[in-house]
């Protein structure tokens, strides 16, 4: 048994292999696991170490709902009381499922990699019927909604942030390629979750937001019958999502074969993000006495501050019409200024980010390199 490390260990840590090589991955559980911690402001609780594969399994399957999914924002590695594990067992039927916050590929990804690992029916089962369940799930567009079966306010809407297309189709091409974890899936399985990125993918180059006829990048959400861009919680409205929109790009990247469409999506994306940069500001975070809010503790005070040195920076949400950047607040108005969101939203949310930084001069070039040579190899 291991006592819980820091959080800003914790990522570090997801990532590392154990010495003799026995240990999965929980890298991609890192957003869950985060969220858990901040909705219940506890960080000092027992967790299982990243060796512990079957005690990790073996939780992973009790949170897991009769419909082949999971609820959100857990930690696989929290050791459970024999009551915690009752009450979970009376919960199976409950249809509280979600695709949001990276949430039930992981899961799957995990039981496929324990059961290569351990050889234990119970996890290529609980894999399998995850598989089924986003199978199920999946709009007849090729879309992926916030948090199937349940479609009330905008959690039945085709749904980019947090990944939820990208990292679900990720996987899915995972399994149609029968690539670790999932080298034992089935040739059956294995050409629906092809049929299924085929579909995911086409919808995704038909998403691609035009602005005066000029491809841009990806809403955050869409209506999942008008296929138009939507909001989502009353602080985000229909917008062009920047963050959201890096995973789709690497995920379209990642095409053995990309199509002229593919290529034209990807190019078209990077362009926006080469002119929708700000330059000359940064966030600084000023220390704050702790303020605790109902999903997290605040320990600090974000403003901006005009540094003509410091590197681009992108807003999270750009208007859909004139490309500006978009602030909301929890009464669903759009402010005028980043300073105009109040406190709880400023602290509780990334509205700004830098990590297009990384996909304009490591990712991009990286692809168009390997897109070129391709090209020579002909």
């Amino acid at each position: 048994m291991r006592l819980p490390l820091p959080l800003s260990c914790l990522l570090l840590v997801l990532s590392l292999q154990s010495v003799d090589g026995q240990s999965i991955s929980l890298e991609r559980f890192g957003d869950s696991i985060k969220h858990w911690q901040n909705q219940n402001d506890d960080a000092s609780y027992a967790r299982y170490s990243i060796e512990q594969c079957r005690e990790i399994a073996d939780n992973i399957l009790l949170y897991q709902r009769e419909n082949g999914g999971w609820t959100q924002n857990t930690d696989p590695l929290r050791i459970l009381t024999e009551d915690e594990k009752s009450q979970l067992l009376g919960k199976k039927g409950n249809l509280d499922t979600s695709l949001d916050n990276r949430n039930t590929y992981p899961q799957i990804e995990y039981l496929a990699a324990a059961y290569s690992l351990l050889g234990d029916l119970r996890y290529k089962q609980g894999a399998e019927r995850g598989l089924s369940f986003l199978f199920a799930s999946q709009l007849e567009s090729g879309g992926f909604t916030h948090s199937p079966p349940r479609t009330e306010r905008y959690l039945g809407h085709i749904t980019f942030m947090d990944e939820v297309m990208s990292g679900t189709l990720t996987t899915l091409r995972k399994v149609s390629r029968q690539e670790a974890p999932f080298e034992w899936v089935s040739e059956e399985i294995a050409e629906r979750a092809s049929v299924s990125v085929e579909k995911g993918t086409q919808l995704i180059l038909k998403l691609q937001v035009e602005v005066d006829g000029k491809p841009t990048v990806w809403a955050g959400q869409y209506d999942a019958n008008t296929l138009q861009p939507t909001g989502a919680r009353s602080f985000e409205l229909p917008s062009l999502v920047s963050w959201e929109s890096i995973p789709v790009l690497k995920y379209l990247m990642e095409t053995d074969s990309p199509s002229p469409e593919i290529v034209a999506a990807i190019e078209n994306a990077v362009a926006w993000f080469e002119d929708s940069a700000l330059s000359g500001i940064r966030i600084e975070r000023k220390p704050i006495e702790p303020i605790r809010y109902k999903y997290h503790t605040a320990h600090y005070d974000p403003v901006v501050v005009k540094d003509e040195s410091a590197p681009p920076i992108w807003a999270r949400f750009y208007d859909l019409s004139d490309n500006s950047p978009l602030f909301a607040n929890r009464k669903g108005e759009r402010v005028a200024t980043y300073t105009d969101i109040p406190h709880e939203r400023r602290t509780g949310y990334a509205w700004y980010v830098t990590d297009p930084i990384k996909l304009l001069k490591r990712d991009y070039p990286k692809w168009r390199q390997s897109l070129e040579s391709k090209k020579g190899g002909n």
